[in-house]
């Protein structure tokens, strides 16, 4: 429960050390930071974000999941995201497949919030919430969708420079005037002690759909698996930091030069699991109707990327709005055909042997 005083992340159990940004660093353009931010962003595509200015936020928005987690389960199936590729609204546990068996189901629950709408209140764009969530529109999730927008484009704006790209190229892409599928998602997963824990995907291997992602969470649960490595290692929470991830969008725009880094959801470990884990994540995603290309006409450093990676597909050959829409429908267990299903919700850097 959001407020709950928790046990700390265990000191046997094995953690991928990630680079720590500080972002007012990032707004003073020191190039140290800069450099090692690319280094992040270029390796495996995961980093811890401090000094981000989004705290205050952040556990209001918790408030406003478990406020709305405590809601009848009637009530919240009003505004279910539902099976056409929708990502707005209630997902309740079970709804989605966690490997491609189908047997598995995930474990948690969320609610997901459109930035637009979120920016645009009391205007909708894409559809209306649950009680809780708008009775806090105003004072939380709209300043905590534009401070997380804030903090993307301000990555955004220092990524299209080292891509060699012209000037504005990727804030085009991303531009807040082109309604798109940026989206807030509050999670719950519920406790899993023990032995339950060990094994027990709450949410499977996946990179995420659009640009860049910010992650908040205070329990473990989130695991890695970074390039040549086989066993899957978790990314241990660090109060007061986010962990920020590269999406497959910059992963396909940029020639693979930024990472896209397949990850998961598993149980926290040890006695946090005895705790319901709760976290927050902002996905900035491009505007919908862009195609989803590596642009290579437009940087001699991305072309020479794609070359040097001649066995990857930069073509998809889709729009964000419908690269999206595919992996939310076809995560969804009913509408599942076969094994084919869960792989077209997969993303770039989905293989068959990751579990």
């Amino acid at each position: 429960m959001p407020g709950t005083t928790l046990p700390p992340f265990p000191d046997d159990i094995p953690t991928h050390p990630l680079l720590i940004i500080d972002f007012e660093r990032i707004k003073a353009g020191d190039q140290e930071e800069i450099d090692t931010l690319w280094k992040a962003a270029t390796t495996i595509g995961f980093w811890y974000l401090k000094n981000h200015g989004i705290e205050d936020q952040v556990d209001g928005m918790f408030e406003m999941g478990a406020e709305t987690v405590a809601l009848p389960l009637e009530e919240k199936m009003k505004y279910e995201q539902g099976e056409d590729g929708q990502s707005y609204g209630y997902k309740k546990a079970g709804a989605y497949a966690t490997d491609a068996t189908g047997q598995n189901l995930d474990t948690v629950e969320f609610v997901n919030i459109s930035m637009d709408d979120a920016l645009s209140y009391p205007n909708v764009v894409y559809r209306t919430y649950l009680s809780t969530v708008t009775a806090r529109m105003e004072s939380t999730i709209t300043p905590f969708a534009q401070k997380s927008a804030d903090v993307s484009h301000a990555f955004m704006a220092i990524f299209n420079e080292k891509l060699g790209l012209p000037e504005g190229t990727l804030a085009r892409l991303h531009d807040p005037a082109e309604y798109s599928g940026s989206e807030l998602r509050c999670i719950r997963s519920p406790p899993m002690p023990g032995k339950m824990s060990a094994e027990r995907v709450a949410l499977g291997s996946h990179t995420d759909f659009g640009s860049f992602t910010l992650l908040f969470n205070r329990l473990g649960g989130l695991q890695v698996l970074p390039e040549g490595h086989e066993q899957w290692l978790y990314v241990k929470p660090i109060p007061g930091h986010a962990v920020c991830n590269i999406g497959d969008a910059l992963a396909l725009y940029s020639g693979g030069i930024l990472n896209s880094n397949i990850h998961r959801v598993v149980p926290p470990p040890g006695p946090q699991g005895e705790f319901e884990r709760w976290s927050l994540a902002f996905f900035l995603r491009p505007g919908n109707s862009r195609i989803l290309r590596a642009l290579v006409e437009d940087s001699p450093i991305i072309a020479e990327a794609v070359k040097q990676r001649p066995g990857r597909n930069f073509e998809p050959g889709e729009t964000a709005n419908e690269w999206r829409a595919r992996r939310v429908r076809n995560q969804r267990i009913k509408n599942r055909k076969g094994p084919e299903t869960w792989a077209a919700s997969r993303g770039t850097e989905y293989a068959p042997t990751v579990a």
